[in-house]
Parts: C-alpha cells; structure tokens; sequence
C-alpha cells in the first residue's frame, strides 16, 4: 500500500494538537483520510497501540470541535507491512462549518482545505457555509460571534414576566438544540452588531446638524434608548379653544413608538449597515434597510396585510406584547394622524423602506393663516364663522351662504384651505371642511 498525501488524504506520525485541524478541513471539505502511524514522505512507522489512539482522537473530536463531528468519523486499524496504522475516514459534515470550540466560528477556528494543506478559512467561506447549511433565512442561521450574554434581554423578559431561560432561549430559536447561538440570538444579545443612527437637523434639509448619536447593543436596548431619543425632542404646543387648553405633541406618541417597532422587527439584517432616524423641523423619518418582501407592494402594507421577513424576532416581539400582531402597526400610524389634516407617507425602494411622519405643530410660512379683517376677506370672514358654528361646512352650504356659482365657490374653498385656514376632509359628495 502506497502513502502520499494530497487534497483528501493526510499523513500523521503520531497524534498532535493540529491533528483537530486537518480533520475539521475534510468535515468542511469534500471529505478525506487521515492515516497515523504514517510519516509526511510515506514511510509507515506503526503504532504500538492504535486502540488507544483511536480513542485519544474521538475524545479530542468530541470535545474540542463544534457541531458535533463524531458522526461522520470512522476509525479502522490497518495492517501495512507487518505494522499497524489509524485510518480515519472522515465524511463532509451536515452543519459545516466545524470549529475549534475554543476558537469560535472565525477564521483562527475554521478550517478548510487547500491543495495538501489545511488552512484557516475566510470570513467569505464561512458564511457560504452556513449559507448552504442553515439556508436562506438570517434569524435561524448560525452567528459568527458565539461569546454572547443578554442582560438587557433577561431585564426585558422579566419586566413582562415572560420566562427566559435555557429551554425558552431555544424554543425561542436563539439557541440550535447543539446550543449553538444563532443569528437571532445575536440579535437579542448584549453585542449586536446592527445599530440604529439618529440624527437632529436644523432646518427642512441636511445642511446644519443640531444632534447626533449611534445606539449599539440589544435590540432591546436600542428600542428604550431611540424611543427616549425622540421623546425628548417630541414637543408640546398648547393652543386655546375657549377657556380650554389643548395640549399636541409635535408627534403622535403611538406613531412614533409603531415607526419605530417597524424600523426594528422588519429591517433586512442580513446588510450590516445602520438603520436611520432623521429629526427635521417638520417631520421625522424612520429609514430601515431592505424594501418590502417579494410579493407583497406598497398598497397591501396600508391595508393592513403583512408578510413578515423575521418571523422568529416578530414572534418575540409580540409575545412581550410589544406588538400586537402583523400588519397592524403601519394602520396605527395612519389612525394616529386622524383628524389633523395631516397624513403619514411611506416611501420605497428595492433596498430601504421609509417612513415619514409630519410634524402637527410645524407651520411653514405658506400654511400660516393669513390676516382676516380687509374688505376682501368678507367672504372667507363668513365663511370661516359658519364653520365655528356648525363644526364643518359643506361646499353646497358655501354656495347659499354666499350666493356664489359652484365654480367660484371651488376656487374659493381651495384657497382657504391652501391659506391654512380650513382642513378638507372626505372626497366627493362626503367632502367637508372644518377649522383647523
């Protein structure tokens, strides 16, 4: 029997340390042999008890390589020249990549073999491997970063009293059934890697920053810490109606806190970049990474209908009562803006989805009511009294009021509410026209 090493078969004294290497390079591999007792150029040494070095390698496999390998390795003792030999034959693994347990799933812990040598792999190669392994979908896959802790996570779980302990963490699908965290674990944990950037201007446009800040860690985290953000820069504007005070935040709180849980539950976090809050004058912007879900366009997300790209995350989300369900937090939004004349906008891309709230306390100079009091502003006088009356108004009512043509009375009302001084609300013959 003739020994030479090559892409499939390795040649080993004597058992050694490395020897983890060149048997987690075949698993990652296409598979291989590994022969002990055989020197590098060929020339068989024997063992003096190839029992106990077969055994010395399935504790070594079995304690210090992650996924468990044991499986696809098989040991048989062979007979070469009157000397015995270890042959290990070991299969491609089902849950490459392996790893050194105590170098993690990187390259100093991965190996894959090149040519008649075992060599670490790539950060690329590590994640085509766990692509063809664990599938498409980035919550179930393995993470690359496996020292993780969840302190924040534990506080949350127990604010709502939900349990969150070894057995929840994998039903929960942050832990595989190997123990083995996942890319939603990461997410969930103290040192995750995505982050939300929130950014303050002056002004309606990018040209003068006020404040800026980068939020890192849990997602649990970073929802407290962004929605205090906001919170504090969300002001409050009284107006008197009467004798009666009437207090608007530049944002409806609940429009806000659903933005903001969209922006976290539905992002594409398989990109690394950050997702973005930006803060103007007159609106605030939620941009998050990844546009909608194949199949599913613009008008369906209005509607309430909801395909969810991290179903596992949104499963938490909801079992913390964070959500109620799917698809309802973009109808929240809307009804949050009913009755002030204003409406939300949501904008699209194939790889960000954005969503714009108006600010109900912003008054650009072209909404600013205008003076009443001049001769001709008679008829916007009467108008506008009639509506205070009434609490709406109807064009037909207009027409009487003033004894004016359709035509004339359109031109009129369009006006006014351009002017700023009536809201339109309803569409055709249920139009009506209120104070703003």
């Amino acid at each position: 029997m003739i020994f030479q090493e090559s892409e499939t078969v390795e040649l080993k004294a004597f058992v050694v340390e490395n020897i983890k290497k060149e048997i987690i390079a075949f698993a990652n591999c296409e598979g291989g042999k590994l022969y002990v007792g055989v020197q590098d150029d060929g020339t068989v040494l024997g063992l003096d008890n190839p029992d106990e070095v077969s055994l010395q390698i399935s504790n070594m496999v079995r304690d210090s390589i992650k996924p468990d390998l044991t499986m696809f390795l098989h040991y048989e003792t062979l007979t070469v020249d009157g000397k015995k030999i270890v042959a290990v034959d070991v299969q491609q693994g089902t849950e490459r990549p392996y790893y050194i347990a105590k170098k993690g799933m990187r390259p100093e812990g991965v190996y894959v073999r090149q040519g008649y040598s075992s060599v670490p792999a790539t950060n690329t190669a590590i994640r085509c491997m766990i692509k063809e392994t664990d599938g498409d979908r980035f919550e179930e896959m393995r993470s690359l970063e496996q020292n993780l802790t969840f302190e924040i996570a534990k506080k949350t779980f127990a604010k709502r009293n939900v349990a969150f302990g070894a057995a929840q963490m994998k039903t929960l699908g942050l832990v595989t059934q190997d123990g083995v965290y996942t890319n939603l674990g990461l997410l969930l944990s103290d040192q995750c890697v995505h982050t939300i950037k929130a950014a303050v201007f002056q002004g309606t446009n990018q040209n003068e920053f006020k404040d800026r800040k980068e939020f890192t860690g849990s997602l649990f985290q970073q929802m407290d810490e962004v929605y205090d953000f906001i919170d504090f820069r969300n002001q409050t504007h009284s107006t008197f109606e009467k004798l009666y005070r009437i207090d608007r935040r530049d944002y409806p709180e609940t429009a806000v806190r659903e933005a903001l849980l969209n922006l976290l539950v539905h992002r594409e976090y398989s990109f690394r970049a950050s997702s973005f809050i930006s803060l103007y004058t007159d609106r605030l912007e939620f941009t998050s990474i990844g546009g909608l879900v194949n199949g599913v366009t613009l008008k369906d997300i209005t509607m309430g209908i909801s395909v969810c790209r991290n179903v596992k995350l949104a499963n938490i989300f909801y079992r913390l009562e964070l959500i109620e369900a799917y698809g309802t937090g973009l109808v929240k939004i809307m009804d949050a803006y009913e009755g002030t004349g204003m409406m939300p906008r949501i904008e699209t891309s194939n790889n960000a989805f954005k969503i714009i709230l108006p600010n109900l306390n912003a008054i650009t100079e072209s909404a600013k009511p205008k003076q009443i009091g001049l001769e001709k502003d008679i008829p916007e006088k009467k108008v506008i009294a009639l509506t205070k009356e009434q609490g709406f108004i109807t064009r037909k009512e207009v027409e009487m009021l003033l004894d004016m043509g359709q035509s004339s009375c359109g031109r009129l009302l369009k006006k006014m509410v351009e002017n700023g001084l009536l809201i339109q609300g309803g569409k055709g013959k249920n139009t009506r026209y209120r104070l703003p």
